[in-house]
C-alpha cells in the first residue's frame, strides 16, 4: 500500500509561525493545478500497489474550488489504482468551511476533514495571526458533523503566555464537540518566520520548553482519560480513527508527494520539489520534473526507522531491525539504549522497544541517541 500528497501552496495569509511552502498570491492558481496534473502523469510509475491515501495539504487546501479539486481527483484516479476505501483527506482552515463547501467535497469523494483550529481562544489566534476567529472555530466543526464523520482537529500548545488553564480549558472545548482524532502540535520557532522576527526584537517571548512539557503531560491524561490513543507522538484517535496517512509515514510505507515542495519517499530513496511556484510550473509546461533526489545509505534507513517508529505506540520490532540491518546492529541498538531502558525513559516488551511515558516528549532526543553514525558504530 501507499500514499499521495498534494501540496496546494495558496494561503489567505501568513500565519507568524509557519515555514511550509506558500503564496498569499492566487493569480498563478489555475496554472499550478494543470502542473500537478502533469507531475501525476509523469511520476505514475514510481508507486507499485493501490493507493491506500490521498492528502491534500498545504498551504490551504480548502481554497480550492470544486472543479479544481475534481480535475485533481480525476487525474490521480485515471493514472492510480487505489483500493476500494482509500482515506481521502482535506486540510480547511474554519473561515473558508461552508454547507456548500462541505457538500461539493463529499461529491468528489473527500471522506476525512482535517481542520486547522489552532486555539479556541480569541487572543491566541490574533497573536499566531490566524485568518479565523473563535466563534468560526466552533461553528465550522458543527456545521462539519452532519457531512463528515471522519474529522481532525489541529492544537497548538506551548504558546507563550498561555497558562496551563487555558490549555486545558481548549481541550476541553475540543472535547465538548466530540470529533474523534486530534493534532497536538508545539509551538516551535522557524528561521525567517515573522515568530522568529519578533523574537529576536524583542516584541514577543520565545517559546519555553517547560511549559510545552506541561501541557503535554497534561494532553495525555485529559485525552487519554476521554478514551483517544496516542498513536503517534503528535496524534491521538479514538479506535477506528487513526489517520492512515499519518500513520504511513510514521511506519515507512512509501508515498508521492506532487507539487511545490512536497516531499516523496519510496523506501530506498527521497526526492523533494523545488519550492517555487513559478519554477515548479515551468518545469512542467516543458515535460521536467523539477525535483531533487537522494539515495539514503543503510545508515540513513536505520536512523529514519528509529526515528519514525519510536513516535508511534507501536515501537521498534527488534525483529524488523534484524532482518533489515544485521543482529550486530540490532545488539548495538540495544547497547545504546542500555541506559535509557535503566533511567525509565525506555522500556521493552516481548521485541518491542520504546518511549516510556516518563520519556515521551523527548522522543526526539531519545531517538537521536540511538543513531548509527557510520557503519562501523
Amino acid at each position: 500500500m501507499s500514499g499521495i500528497y498534494l501540496h496546494i501552496p495558496f494561503c489567505k495569509q501568513a500565519c507568524h509561525y509557519c515555514d511550509f511552502h506558500f503564496s498569499t498570491s492566487l493569480k498563478k492558481k489555475s496554472e499550478l493545478i494543470e502542473a500537478m496534473r502533469r507531475e501525476i502523469v509523469l511520476r505514475k510509475k514510481e508507486l507499485n500497489g493501490p493507493l491506500e491515501t490521498i492528502y491534500f495539504g498545504g498551504g490551504t487546501p480548502s481554497l480550492l474550488d470544486e472543479d479544481e479539486l475534481n480535475t485533481i481527483l480525476s487525474q490521480i484516479r485515471d493514472q492510480f489504482e487505489t483500493i476500494d476505501d482509500p482515506e481521502i483527506t482535506l486540510e480547511a482552515n474554519p473561515d473558508d468551511i461552508t454547507e456548500d463547501k462541505l457538500i461539493a467535497w463529499r461529491r468528489a469523494g473527500v471522506n476525512r476533514l482535517s481542520i486547522g483550529i489552532q486555539s479556541f481562544f480569541e487572543e491566541d489566534l490574533k497573536w499566531m495571526n490566524r485568518a479565523h476567529n473563535a466563534e468560526e472555530a466552533f461553528h465550522c466543526i458543527e456545521l462539519a458533523k452532519p457531512y463528515f464523520d471522519n474529522i481532525s482537529v489541529d492544537l497548538i500548545y506551548g504558546v507563550p503566555g498561555m497558562g496551563m488553564d487555558r490549555w486545558k480549558e481548549n481541550l476541553q472545548r475540543f472535547l465538548g464537540l466530540d470529533v474523534p482524532h486530534i493534532s497536538c502540535y508545539a509551538l516551535t520557532v522557524e528561521q525567517g518566520t515573522a515568530l522568529d522576527y519578533f523574537i529576536r526584537k524583542g516584541k514577543v517571548r520565545p517559546p519555553e520548553d517547560e511549559l510545552a512539557d506541561a501541557h503535554y503531560q497534561l494532553m495525555l491524561d485529559e485525552l487519554q482519560e476521554e478514551g483517544y490513543e496516542n498513536y503517534e507522538f503528535s496524534n491521538f484517535g479514538k479506535p477506528g480513527y487513526f489517520s492512515r496517512n499519518n500513520l504511513g509515514y510514521w511506519m515507512g510505507k512509501p508515498y508521492l508527494g506532487i507539487g511545490p515542495s512536497a516531499h516523496s519517499y519510496d523506501g530506498s530513496s527521497r526526492s523533494w520539489n523545488v519550492a517555487n511556484n513559478v519554477n515548479y510550473i515551468q518545469s512542467l509546461q516543458k515535460g521536467e520534473l523539477p525535483l531533487e533526489r537522494e539515495l539514503l545509505t543503510k545508515v540513513d534507513r536505520f536512523n529514519e526507522m528509529v526515528m519514525t517508529r519510536l513516535r508511534t505506540q507501536f515501537g521498534l520490532n527488534l525483529e524488523e531491525v534484524a532482518h533489515e540491518f544485521g543482529v550486530q546492529i540490532k545488539d548495538h541498538l540495544m547497547e545504546m539504549a542500555g541506559p535509557l531502558l535503566q533511567e525509565g525513559m525506555m522500556e521493552t516488551k516481548g521485541d518491542i522497544l520504546q518511549v516510556t511515558r516518563k520519556g515521551k516528549f523527548l522522543t526526539d532526543g531519545i531517538s537521536s541517541r540511538l543513531f548509527l553514525l557510520n557503519l562501523g558504530d
